[in-house]
């Protein structure tokens, strides 16, 4: 069996802990997506980067409705959040080739949500290997792609799906 181990995201649940609004809801209310991370806003839902990424292309799935809890969330989102994870997959395959990936959501704190008091589906691309003992022993994250990088690599491919779907 083999473990992730995660000390790094400590410092991030931290931080949101003491925050008193939402990522999310300030990340929809930006004017700027660039600034935000935005890559995606459909009808319903968004998709956002992650600015704490476990591997280079992790991005976040979330409804513009604050809600905690996926099974309040109305048909129409749930269902336009599985369009958006099945979009998400196919360009990130496209563009970084992962071995696999990681999707799912984190129900409540003690589920390990960051941001427990509004749902989201993470993405995340994997490569066999790409997590090391950098972290553990050296306290130290190795991250291969920095997350401005990353939108702009990401980004044309949502534009270009945003127009298909218009």
């Amino acid at each position: 069996m083999e473990y992730i181990f995660a000390p790094w995201r400590k410092e991030y649940v931290r931080k949101v802990s003491k925050m008193n609004e939402c990522i999310f809801c300030r990340a929809i209310q930006m004017k700027n997506d660039r600034n935000a991370f935005i890559l995606y806003r459909g009808k319903n839902n968004f998709i956002v980067l992650n600015k704490y990424p476990y591997t280079p292309g992790h991005l976040m799935i979330a409804p513009y409705r604050h809600l905690s809890s996926f099974e309040r969330a109305k048909k129409e989102s749930t269902d336009e959040m599985v369009d958006l994870l099945k979009l998400s997959l196919s360009i990130l395959k496209k563009k970084y080739r992962p071995h696999g990936f990681n999707t799912g959501m984190n129900l409540g704190n003690s589920a390990g949500a960051g941001v427990a008091d509004h749902f989201h589906l993470h993405v995340i691309p994997r490569w066999i290997g790409d997590s090391n003992f950098m972290p553990l022993v050296g306290k130290t994250k190795v991250v291969i792609e920095d997350i401005v990088t990353t939108y702009a690599q990401l980004l044309p491919s949502f534009q270009r799906a945003k127009l298909r779907s218009s």
